[in-house]
């Protein structure tokens, strides 16, 4: 989800929720610590040489368990950052505390916000011999007997 998107959202909802992958739901009472624009600039491992960009969202909860963040705060607050630290329209990254700080992309399905897990890929697969599709490959061929021996073939 790019940040117009959540800017467009936000006006019509009356509370703002977050899900997690496994269905349960960020608690009520989280702030938005951060709202910021991230940059990973990185060599990925066929040697180019790559710049990303994000909008990077922080939840955290405390135990101050009357807070509420509503729809209208979480836009000021965006509006501010855009203007204070010339935040473009780009894809969020939503960061959350688990056993570790979890990233996430954002989705959103009518009611919630979804945290959406995020996967690893290689970016030069076509660079390091990597195959675009998995191999299929019986077990049992692997390890079928042979049923010739030759002379000097080492199976005898």
């Amino acid at each position: 989800m790019k940040l117009s998107e959540i800017k467009e959202l936000l006006p019509t909802l009356t509370d703002v929720n977050f899900q997690l992958p496994d269905n349960s739901m960020v608690p009520v009472h989280f702030h938005v610590t951060e709202v910021g624009e991230i940059t990973k600039h990185f060599i990925d491992c066929g040697g180019t040489v790559r710049n990303e960009k994000v909008v990077n969202f922080q939840l955290w909860d405390a135990n101050d368990t009357d807070h509420r963040l509503k729809p209208e705060k979480l836009l000021k607050i965006i509006n501010l950052s855009e203007k204070v630290l010339g935040i473009e329209d780009r894809e969020i990254e939503v960061e959350y505390q688990g056993a570790t700080i979890g990233k996430y992309d954002l989705e959103f399905n009518g009611f919630n916000f979804l945290l959406v897990a995020k996967t690893t890929n290689c970016l030069a697969s076509d660079k390091c011999g990597i195959p675009q599709e998995k191999l299929k490959v019986s077990l049992s061929e692997l390890n079928a007997p042979q049923t010739k021996c030759e002379p000097g073939g080492k199976c005898c």
